[in-house]
């Protein structure tokens, strides 16, 4: 193998020849300047003299062996004159060797250092195939492919600093043509290939290896192209994910912008502009510092900044350069930013405002050790990369929101708006610690002197109706399960059939006498170990058999194993109420929080519960007035009239026909409330407060005072208070809502049974009013419910 072709692997077979610039200078033999035709004369007699020029050659040694002839051959390309000026290069197509260089070429190589390696940094060897492909269907078969894209040489110049250059090839001097080894090439091949670039084996299948030969050199023409591709890397860079966490970030920052400016100590920093507290604050990430900040975390800019850097930084959003901090630190008399910098080695510097739609983001800080590197000219060139830092600091301030928000989430599940501030705040310091080193705690998150609400609809009855559903699936599945038992045992006299039916006989009487709260497990696990097996053994015995064990079978739903019919509809019932519930009550919701903000927190059980809390505390503004508080209640009570109404609207709907009973707790004194990480929820502080907790957990389970009879119920709102003042203020909501026709002009107002540990309760029990959606009729919920049967 040729040394042109060692180790290199394409379509095209190498030959350096000069054939194509000899067929130029025939052309000039004949010109009417007898000056170019004496040289073109001396052209054509070294190719003469030596005819493996023209005829070509793969043997790199030739290169050096012809190094005087290739150097005459090519004395008109690479003129004298223009060679400390051009950048430009003789070499072999794919190839990166270079057998001839202008002066300065030669000079940016060296300078690049002894190991520098000079190589095409942003096309690989798959590529380089597909590139000689395309040349091939120019060449040999009129096919233009635009392949073109900018190639570019990396070198670093004698400072360190890398160098971009852009490279443009003229192949005037190259010729190829098939040898016996191409491939005929047609529209439908040219076709696949078009829409399969990246798929290197199909180039390879239509233009094997070593099938075209190439035969002649090009000309690379270059042109330092450093402060484009600077760009486009500082916008590389900047739109990288998880930038904050990179090792190599700042680093690789660092270095663009080196190349760009042109400065090989360049270095850059950020600071974030807090415009509600009017201060810098420090990006936490790794690598990333700030030259106004230094070693602060936060920092008003009244402080750090001196009368003209606000002017120009904060008030004009324009940039401000120093050249000399020097010179500007003794003018101040050690005032900063002067001081600071003067101090940490600073020389000049350029503040440049990060401004997002008029909006002050940030501050970007680049810094020098020496003087006058960094100046107001310097500043212009600002202009074309800022619009990429814009974005990617405006993309990183979105990102930060939704970590703080992630954060959140994940320490304290989803949290109310109202006191999303806290939760935030505590987030920031969260962030603030890790990337510090810290070990990060989320606080404790508290609110005091807030004023409490609670409410729940709930589903009456709701574990005798579950009791009953219960009841009937498993009577079923337990008379099914007899009937095949039964079969079985007249198929096979075996005692233990009739065993397992008197078990079930049993079962099935203390269903209906003694159910308890195990019953339904027991039954299941009779049914799943000692019933369910047996039928597995008995469908093989005959085909009588089978199919009784199959409809058995059939009756049981497939993921539970069990008969789950009524217990469907019941569950499918209570997840229609809650849902419909509480979609009521979020979207009365958000009207609520427009009168005033509040917290307000929603559960799901056997119907809706939901807590409200009220308090300057939580607004975080000096605004609140028991107005607030009174109107609240106000809403609360009409709202949980309008849930009663919609639900006996909806219930002919369900797959049961359940009832439901309304209630509201009052509390008249403010508690503080404190968020529970192991919860994940809010809950009272202190022991007294904790009154309010165990009130709320057992009330609606309360007692009328000398009765049996349940404080709650269903057609009715119960309203339960302590003190004579809450129940003057109910009784006005109660006679404005009568007036409304949300309530009836009955009510009632009663003792409660003492609960544990509180005494004192009474209750407000007012009738609902319910309207017929047809005729706009009005009901009590007992002639609403003769109204439904009729």
């Amino acid at each position: 193998m040729s040394e042109l072709t060692k180790d290199y692997i394409s379509p095209l077979r190498l030959k350096i020849s000069f054939n194509k610039l000899l067929e130029q200078y025939e052309q000039l033999v004949d010109s009417s300047d007898e000056i170019v035709a004496e040289n073109a004369r001396k052209m054509l007699a070294i190719a003469n003299e030596y005819p493996e020029l023209r005829d070509g050659f793969e043997e790199l040694e030739k290169l050096e062996l012809y190094k005087p002839q290739i150097a005459q051959l090519l004395r008109d390309t690479f003129s004298p004159v223009l060679t400390n000026n051009e950048i430009k290069a003789a070499t072999i197509p794919f190839h990166k060797t270079i057998f001839n260089s202008s002066s300065r070429f030669k000079k940016i190589v060296e300078e690049a250092g002894e190991d520098f390696d000079l190589e095409i940094t942003n096309m690989s060897d798959d590529q380089f195939y597909i590139m000689g492909c395309v040349v091939a269907l120019q060449m040999c078969h009129g096919y233009n492919l635009d392949f073109r894209r900018p190639f570019y040489f990396e070198i670093p110049d004698k400072n360190g600093i890398t160098k971009y250059y852009r490279i443009l090839y003229n192949a005037d001097f190259m010729e190829v043509t098939a040898n016996k080894n191409a491939l005929p090439i047609t529209q439908e091949d040219v076709d696949e290939l078009m829409d399969n670039f990246e798929n290197v084996e199909l180039w390879k299948e239509k233009f094997p290896v070593d099938s075209y030969d190439s035969r002649g050199f090009i000309i690379a023409n270059m042109f330092d192209a450093t402060a484009d591709v600077s760009i486009s890397n500082i916008k590389s860079t900047l739109i990288k994910a998880d930038k904050r966490q990179s090792e190599n970030f700042m680093t690789d920052f660092h270095g663009v912008f080196q190349s760009f400016f042109n400065i090989p100590d360049l270095q850059v920093g950020f600071s974030v502009f807090n415009e509600e507290e009017q201060t810098f604050e420090r990006v936490y990430g790794k690598g990333i510092k700030s030259y106004l900040l230094f070693d602060k975390d936060q920092t008003s800019c009244n402080d750090i900044l001196c009368k003209g850097s606000y002017q120009s930084l904060i008030t004009d959003k324009t940039y401000f350069a120093i050249s000399d901090v020097e010179k500007y630190y003794e003018m101040s008399k050690g005032q900063d930013p002067y001081k600071s910098l003067y101090e940490n080695g600073i020389r000049s510097v350029i503040f440049a405002p990060i401004v997002y739609e008029d909006e002050l983001l940030g501050i970007i800080e680049l810094v020098s050790k020496q003087k006058r590197m960094l100046n107001s000219v310097v500043a212009n060139k600002l202009e074309d990369i800022m619009p990429f830092i814009v974005s990617s600091v405006q993309r990183s301030k979105n990102e930060e929101e939704n970590e703080i928000e992630a954060i959140i989430q994940r320490e304290c599940t989803s949290i109310h708006p109202s006191v999303f501030w806290r939760f935030e705040k505590e987030a920031k310091n969260f962030i603030k610690s890790e990337y510090k080193g810290e070990k990060p705690v989320f606080s404790n998150i508290s609110f005091d002197n807030v004023y409490p609400l609670y409410g729940q609809i709930d589903i009456k009855g709701s574990s005798d109706a579950r009791n009953q559903a219960t009841k009937l699936d498993l009577t079923e599945q337990l008379h099914a399960a007899n009937a095949v038992i039964q079969v079985a045992a007249r198929f096979e006299s075996l005692p233990i059939y009739d065993q397992l039916s008197y078990q079930i006989e049993r079962m099935l009487e203390d269903i209906q006498n003694f159910f308890q709260v195990d019953s339904e497990q027991q039954i299941s696990e009779f049914l799943h170990t000692e019933v369910h097996p047996l039928f597995k053994h008995l469908e093989k015995k005959s085909g009588d058999l089978y199919q009784r064990v199959d409809k058995y079978y059939k009756l049981l739903d497939d993921s539970l194993g069990l008969v789950y019919n009524h217990r469907k509809d019941y569950d499918n019932t209570v997840s229609m109420v809650n849902q419909r519930m509480a979609e009521m009550l979020d979207k009365k919701q958000k009207s609520a929080q427009k009168m005033y903000p509040h917290y307000f927190e929603r559960f799901k059980t056997d119907g809706v519960e939901h807590n409200m809390y009220i308090g300057e505390s939580i607004t975080k503004e000096e605004s609140f007035n028991p107005l607030y508080l009174r109107n609240l209640r106000l809403w609360q009570l009409q709202v949980m009239c309008e849930m009663e109404n919609e639900y006996y609207h909806m219930r002919s709907d369900f797959p049961m026909q359940l009832d439901v009973a309304s209630m509201i707790l009052v509390f008249s004194s403010p508690l503080s409330i404190s968020f529970r990480m192991d919860e994940k929820q809010f809950d009272v502080d202190g022991t007294y407060n904790a009154r309010y907790e165990v009130v709320k957990k057992r009330v609606d389970k309360a007692i009328i005072k000398g009765t049996t009879k349940r404080i709650t119920e269903k057609g009715k709102i119960t309203i339960v208070y302590a003190q004579k003042s809450d129940e003057i203020e109910y009784l006005d909501y109660i006679r404005f809502l009568q007036s409304k026709n949300y309530l009836d002009k009955r009510i009632e107002i009663v003792e409660l049974e003492d609960l544990q540990g509180v005494t004192g309760l009474k209750a407000i029990r007012a009738d609902v009013l319910y309207s017929n959606e047809k005729d706009e009729k009005l009901f009590t919920y007992n002639d609403l419910m003769k109204e439904l049967e009729a």
